[in-house]
Order: structure tokens, then C-alpha cells, then sequence
């Protein structure tokens, strides 16, 4: 169960200025590199919601990719991440590589102050459609993407499965 110190437990986020798909590639960028260089909340909580840094494995290249994802906690406390890329038709790369299972059996996840690896976990079935219903509860916006697109959104969950390093 995640418990961050003075983490809310209302996780909603009626807030939220939707950028475009280009605007996401660009800010993605920036605040990777922010990410990295720091553990101060204007990089970790950005836009109303807290975020990961993950890290996957090109499926073809072998290249390592970074992405910086807002997340959402399900009710057993695990962090979710939604691979919606603003309601796009394909599946963000983020989300393929991490798929693949051979290229990325674990990936390594950076949340502020802490670094572990994950088996991460595609949600499906009733588990799917339970944290769908608690997650467009707190963030409606979602919904919307959903509608944009005929693939169904993935909805990935982040456990931690090995801690690798804490930071103060």
C-alpha cells in the first residue's frame, strides 16, 4: 500500500487543461529530464496529479526509453498509469514496449525519492472494468479520450516488486 506523506486521499482531478499530442512529446521531454535531476514536488506533481518516471526497453532497438506518467492509485494502494495518449488510436510506444513481456519482463519505475522494479501487470477482465470505474470517477476526462478512439484504453499496474534504492 503506498502511503506518501501528505498524499490526499482525494485523488480526483477536475482541473485539467488537456494538451495536445504534440504538447505531450514536448513536455515529455522536459520533465523526464526534470525528473532525473530532481526530487522537488513541481516535478513530481504536475497538473493536479503525481507522477512515475519508467523506464522500457525498445522491443526492436533494444534502446532504453523514458517516460514520465501521471498515476493514480487503485484501492489495494498500487499505482496505475493509463496508456490513453490523449485518446489517440494507436497505443502510446511506452505502452507496446512495456507489453512485450520479452523485452520488458520487469521495468524499472522512479517515483519521487525511491527507485524499484515492476512486474507490470495489464489489467483485464473485472479487474479492468473496476479500476476503470474508480479511476474516471476521480479523473472524468478519461471518458472522453475512450471516446475519441475504438481501441479500449490499457490500464497498466505498477506494483512494486523489487525496491532498488531510496532517496531522502
Amino acid at each position: 500500500m503506498i502511503t506518501l506523506p501528505g498524499m490526499s486521499t482525494d485523488q480526483r482531478n477536475e482541473e485539467f487543461i488537456e494538451p495536445s499530442p504534440d504538447e505531450i512529446v514536448a513536455f515529455t521531454k522536459e520533465h523526464v529530464k526534470g525528473m532525473e535531476g530532481s526530487d522537488e514536488n513541481e516535478w513530481w506533481d504536475v497538473a493536479g496529479m503525481l507522477h512515475v518516471l519508467i523506464q522500457t526497453v525498445g522491443r526492436k532497438t533494444g534502446n532504453v526509453h523514458k517516460v514520465a506518467l501521471p498515476y493514480w492509485v487503485d484501492k489495494d494502494g498500487h499505482r496505475i498509469v493509463v496508456a490513453s495518449f490523449a485518446g489517440a488510436d494507436k497505443n502510446p510506444s511506452w505502452f507496446v514496449n512495456l507489453a512485450d513481456k520479452k523485452a520488458n519482463p520487469q521495468i524499472l519505475v522512479r517515483v519521487q525519492r525511491a527507485t524499484y522494479w515492476s512486474e507490470a501487470e495489464v489489467l483485464d477482465g473485472d479487474d479492468y472494468t473496476e479500476t476503470w470505474a474508480g479511476l474516471t470517477a476521480d479523473r472524468a476526462y478519461y471518458n472522453d479520450y475512450q471516446t475519441r478512439c475504438t481501441r479500449r484504453i490499457p490500464l497498466v499496474r505498477l506494483p512494486e516488486t523489487n525496491l532498488v534504492a531510496t532517496r531522502d
